[in-house]
């Protein structure tokens, strides 16, 4: 060990004596500096700004300071290693070989195992030294940041000098087999490029997925940059150092000897078996460790969830994925098997199999089409083709080998998935019973954990699983219409906010020739435009009457279809309409306040402060009333009065007019909630007064609104509260000045002198 410790100094020591590693610290400080000073600069402006001009109370919220500046800093050092490593390592054995040095080294006492690991151990000393100028920035950033998030700065470091070690090794062997430095820094370099990429090669093919999969270099290093340690992605460092440092005595030792070369290749295959096994057994989930060393536990699926797959126990959970060729999701490529890897297992499930390694995962891939969709595009393409025929077409444009992919005929012995359009989705399967995970029509396609915890939820308590009926019948807002007066986008399976997604059942209900079910557990009207026939408004009444739970939405100029039914509850829509006249909208746009009882309907509404109203009615409670009301959303004055008369938007704006009808109020609710108790439960209902404040026209506000109420109505078994800690790391402690200051010390000052002192060392080295 003592030679080993001796040769290692040596190293360092040459390298120290070379140009070369001083340029390399000098670079790497300087990009170092750059990417955190300027960031820090930047930042620290900003936030002087905000608390001086717009809000003494302005934090960073929701963003971790460390992570916004520190993930920067990891990615510059990471991504410039692959050109500073060949540099430093392409003499390491080749030095030997063109000094001759290597003979005398061969006839002394030391092993060639000494020599490699001395040497090796002499570069790992000098990486030390990035490893340092990357500690100082974090010295400053403690400084810099109030109560800085630690785990960052431990899994970042780790993970940079892992990476740094593995490139040496590769290194390390490449410079043992050419005398030419040079040659060994471009080797170096090809095989880190290739290591980088081999990950997407041949993953379309079972028997080679995995190891070259595991080979991997890819995205190693950004889990721990982001603040999750794995022990598979330890492991695969140290087999990667482990394989060249050994490749590397193989080649010295075979150099010495005179030996047949399957003995030579055998010790090669020897050594890549081993390291392959030790890989493969490693990255099995059930032999995976994890540590999240973030204080926010960001990379951590929730408790709640953590129980869900904890309660499923030693019970098998089967996960499905199925892939249609012929689907319209842009995302069906994310599911073929060349991408289960990198996109399926390793993106997506990864944090679930951390709580649950026994998941077993099946596959089916088919293609076929429901002329009744947007699918038919296909038929407009292909006019007059079979859908074998298309199938053909769409894999050659793709280069998918067809035989992979299951008929119509097939898939449906196997699956029904016209309801899900054919669309990717995962089919869980649990006791028996049988969950849909879908994959959504965004970036990001594959499910939140929003939309896991309610599919989870609904394979272990399917006893709370919601059913909400919308009301048809009587021209009200149709669940499927697309356009602007519709609700599609609540429904909508591809949308990950939509109702269903959250894990509620829904469907349409005409009570025209239908009686209300058993299984409702709410009712939706919506902005009904013709009367109700005796026989409707009898069963609306009967169902309220025996506590049935209800959202109705309303619209000005349609107060007589839903008042008579309204009057029972004690509340009615105010004839006229709310008008909030502003310059740059029209008045019919109203924006309304919450008031406190909001954040108590469901989770769904904490933080809302405001919501937009468009086309809203005034809600008033009559005097006698059995049930409890509550205001939910109200409008205030002096901007916003009740119009009397016709309102016409595309005109000048309306001015306030008492001989016109106008009215004026200190508040005009325009949501209300009704409780009360009966039949042993709390009947639950809530009543706008603007039909348009959840439609398509509306985008993220209405999202929460409809979810938050359909929430409440339901009592709030679905969606399931995720619970999130909130970053404490929310500000900076140094101000743009001291931002300043820092930035000319570390990118202009400290490199100088640097560069000074390589400078000196290296004459007078020069003269000795």
């Amino acid at each position: 060990m003592r030679l080993i410790i001796r040769i290692a100094k040596n190293e360092l020591r040459y390298l120290f004596y070379s140009p070369i590693a001083w340029v390399v610290l000098l670079a790497f400080w300087v990009l170092i500096a750059l990417d955190y000073f300027n960031t820090l600069h930047d930042m620290a402006n900003v936030q002087e700004v905000m608390i001086k001009n717009s809000n003494p109370n302005w934090t960073w919220l929701p963003y971790t300071v460390t992570g916004k500046l520190f993930g920067g800093v990891y990615k510059t050092a990471v991504s410039y290693l692959y050109l500073f490593i060949p540099l430093l390592s392409m003499g390491l054995i080749s030095r030997e070989k063109n000094a001759g040095t290597i003979k005398l080294l061969y006839s002394s006492p030391t092993g060639i195992r000494q020599i490699v690991l001395g040497k090796y151990l002499g570069i790992m000393l000098y990486l030390l030294m990035l490893v340092s100028i990357v500690g100082i920035v974090m010295i400053v950033g403690v400084m810099d940041i109030h109560r800085e998030d630690y785990g960052l700065f431990i899994s970042g470091l780790i993970g940079f000098y892992l990476l740094a070690c593995a490139y040496s090794a590769i290194g390390l062997f490449m410079s043992s087999i050419s005398i030419h430095p040079v040659i060994s820094a471009i080797s170096t370099f090809m095989i880190i490029f290739l290591l980088d990429r081999i990950g997407m090669l041949w993953q379309q093919y079972d028997f080679i997925r995995d190891i070259t999969w595991f080979l991997s270099l890819q995205n190693r290093t950004q889990k721990m940059i982001s603040g999750l340690i794995v022990s598979r992605d330890i492991f695969y460092f140290l087999v990667i150092a482990f394989i060249f440092v050994s490749f590397t005595i193989i080649k010295l030792q075979s150099g010495r000897e005179s030996r047949p070369w399957y003995i030579r290749t055998g010790r090669y295959v020897l050594v890549m078996t081993a390291a392959l096994l030790t890989g493969y057994l490693t990255s099995r989930p059930v032999l995976m460790k994890y540590w999240d060393t973030t204080y926010t536990k960001g990379n951590t699926i929730p408790p709640e969830l953590q129980k869900m797959l904890s309660a499923i126990g030693d019970s098998s959970l089967e996960v499905t994925l199925y892939v249609n060729l012929l689907s319209s999701s842009s995302t069906t490529t994310l599911g073929l098997p060349e991408m289960r890897n990198p996109s399926y297992l390793t993106q997506f499930w990864d944090r679930y199999l951390r709580f649950k390694p026994d998941i077993k995962f099946r596959y089916e891939y088919f293609y076929d089409i429901d002329p009744q969709t947007s699918d038919s595009a296909w038929l407009k393409i292909y006019p007059g083709k079979t859908i074998q025929q298309i199938a053909l077409k769409a894999a050659e444009r793709k280069d998918w080998d067809i035989s992979q992919f299951k008929t119509p005929e097939e898939m449906r012995k196997i699956a029904d998935l016209k309801k899900e359009n054919y669309r990717m989705v995962m089919l869980l399967k649990y006791n028996g019973r049988t969950e849909v995970a879908r994959t959504m029509n965004d970036p990001h396609c594959w499910p939140s954990e929003d939309n896991m915890a309610s599919v989870f939820k609904r394979l272990l308590e399917p006893d709370k699983i919601s059913k909400i009926y919308f009301l048809t019948g009587e021209l009200e807002r149709d669940i499927r219409k697309i356009g602007d007066r519709g609700y599609s986008k609540h429904t909508d399976k591809s949308n990950r906010f939509s109702i269903q997604n959250m894990g509620f059942d829904i469907d349409t209900l005409n009570l025209n020739t239908q009686e209300i079910p058993g299984d409702m557990a709410t009712l939706v009207l919506a902005d009904p435009i013709i009367d109700f026939s005796t026989g409707v408004q009898a069963k609306i009444k009967s169902y309220i009457d025996n506590g049935g739970n209800m959202m109705i939405l309303g619209k000005p100029g349609k107060q007589s279809v839903l008042n008579p039914l309204l009057h029972q509850l004690g509340v009615q829509l105010m004839p006229g309409q709310l008008v909030q006249p502003t310059y740059d909208e029209t008045p019919e746009k109203v924006i309304c306040r919450t008031t406190p009882f909001v954040e108590k309907l469901s989770y769904l509404f904490n933080g809302a402060g405001f919501v937009g109203m468009p086309t809203v009615a005034a809600i008033e409670t009559m005097h006698e009333t059995k049930f409890t009301v509550k205001p939910l959303f109200y409008a205030t004055p002096p901007g916003t009065w009740l119009k009397g008369g016709e309102l016409i938007v595309d005109s000048t704006l309306p001015a306030f007019n008492v001989l016109a009808g106008d009215m004026l109020r200190d508040t005009f609710a325009t949501s209300v909630q009704l409780t009360r108790n009966i039949n042993k439960k709390e009947q639950r209902i809530i009543l706008f007064g603007s039909a348009d404040c959840i439609s398509n026209l509306r985008s993220e506000p209405p999202f929460t609104l409809a979810g938050g109420a359909d929430s409440w109505l339901t009592y709030n078994h679905f969606p399931v509260e995720l619970s999130m800690t909130a970053p404490v790391d929310i500000l900076l402690t140094v101000s743009e000045r001291g931002a300043y200051v820092q930035k000319l010390l570390f990118i202009w000052i400290l490199p100088g002198v640097l560069l000074l002192t390589a400078i000196i060392l290296l004459i007078r080295r020069k003269r000795k």
